[in-house]
């Protein structure tokens, strides 16, 4: 009856992720779909894949989007894109490079999704002024949001997950990865200038057009603005010290959405509608689908075979566990490519005496830069390329991986060196 329902498992697991990466269907239905799948035919009992579903990440990205859909409402984003135009004294290059740094903070503190969703539009109005095509600036700031939500525990889903799995804190998460995102921040910011040479030209008039933009009238509520960096502030805060306090970062996130919506006296109705509630049951899913696997041992089977591959030599599997999960996030969904291989991950440091820890940085590197690679690997990227063809600009999928695909590697490589240097 085992080895049955092993082979139901798998074959209910593939077919899920199969249609997932041809997008034919819509992941969230799909993911659905397949997670009752595995309880209709007994692989796993409700009670059990309810006990896989990590409700930590959930707490932690339903908080946050909260937070974030309020905060949008005070016009702060557009505030800061403006600002640092005119501070560029209207400048293309300079500008660009500070809506990159701008973008890379962002997507460390906020998520890399939602800062291009907030960045995006804005960047789009400062090139319809500078007479600009949008692409040589809207496709940087993709990379760097992807780049710079690698930093941190929020930056990006998959680091959710993985501190979430491993009880690994922000702090943890900026300090072993905060140093190198910085350096390929500054390698990409080169490669760009490089790659794109003389497409940000501009004339005096132009420019000037920049510094006439006001900044006061960015700002739309100012007494929801301070409720807003009050909350965010003390969410901030209780990400920095949630491991001294014992909180889990979900609780400081709900702590936060919870406190921001008490004192802005929104109607709460109306900011859970902008929720992205169609990622969170993609999210709950994965965690019951993956976790069928995990009950009938099917990971741990993968983990045994890694092993038998590397002869458990940490060097080996660190660069093994790091470019594969590179390539494969290029093309897959990093989401669901991460929910396998952490209980993976979790197995090898059971069967071994290895040290897993440099593990999960190598998952976290590869995972989160390897979505740079194509118009596919990420979310960011699909929806910024729908932002410019509503603008009247295509980005087809091998323009964005002629310039998407070599900073990925560069990227990669830059990792694997800091890798080897430090944790091997």
């Amino acid at each position: 009856m085992e080895s049955n329902h092993l082979i139901i498992a798998i074959a209910i697991f593939s077919l899920t992720y199969m249609v997932i990466i041809s997008e034919k269907m819509h992941r969230t239905s799909i993911a659905m779909f397949g997670a009752a799948l595995m309880l209709i035919f007994s692989v796993e009992t409700q009670k059990n894949a309810i006990g896989h579903i990590d409700f930590n990440t959930i707490g932690l990205l339903v908080g946050m989007m909260i937070i974030v859909n309020v905060t949008r409402r005070t016009g702060i984003f557009e505030f800061v894109a403006i600002y640092i135009a005119k501070k560029a004294k209207g400048d293309p290059w300079k500008i660009l490079v500070s809506f990159m740094i701008a973008t890379a903070v962002f997507s460390a503190l906020l998520d890399n999704v939602t800062t291009i969703l907030l960045i995006a539009p804005v960047t789009l109005v400062i090139t319809d002024i500078l007479e600009a095509n949008p692409i040589p600036y809207l496709l940087p700031e993709i990379l760097i949001s992807n780049i710079g939500g690698t930093a941190t525990l929020i930056g990006d889903p998959p680091n959710i997950m993985i501190g979430s799995a491993n009880n690994i804190g922000f702090l943890e998460f900026l300090f072993n990865l905060g140093p190198i995102v910085i350096v390929i921040s500054i390698v990409t910011i080169i490669m760009i200038k490089f790659i794109y040479k003389n497409a940000y030209n501009t004339t005096e008039e132009n420019k000037k057009k920049i510094m006439e933009l006001s900044t006061s009238l960015a700002i739309r509520d100012k007494k929801l603005l301070i409720k807003s960096l009050i909350a965010l502030g003390i969410t901030m805060l209780g990400f920095v010290l949630h491991v001294q306090l014992g909180f889990e970062s979900a609780t400081v996130a709900l702590f936060g959405a919870s406190l921001l919506l008490l004192i802005s006296r929104i109607n709460p109705e109306e900011v859970l509608l902008e929720v992205e509630w169609p990622t969170i049951f993609f999210f709950i899913s994965l965690f019951i689908l993956v976790g069928s696997l995990e009950e009938i041992g099917a990971i741990h089977y993968l983990a045994t075979r890694m092993i038998d591959l590397t002869h458990g030599d940490l060097f080996i599997t660190v660069l093994l566990v790091l470019w594969v999960s590179a390539i494969a996030s290029a093309f897959l969904d990093n989401i669901p490519f991460v929910a396998t291989m952490i209980p993976l991950i979790q197995s090898i440091g059971m069967i071994t005496e290895m040290n897993i820890m440099p593990l999960w940085w190598a998952l976290a590197l590869g995972a989160c830069l390897g979505g740079n690679g194509t118009l596919v690997g990420a979310s960011a990227n699909v929806m910024v390329a729908g932002m410019l063809e509503k603008h009247g600009h295509k980005l087809s999928f091998i323009n964005y991986m002629k310039v998407g695909f070599p900073v990925m590697l560069v990227s990669v490589a830059i990792s694997s060196i800091y890798l080897i240097v430090f944790y091997i």
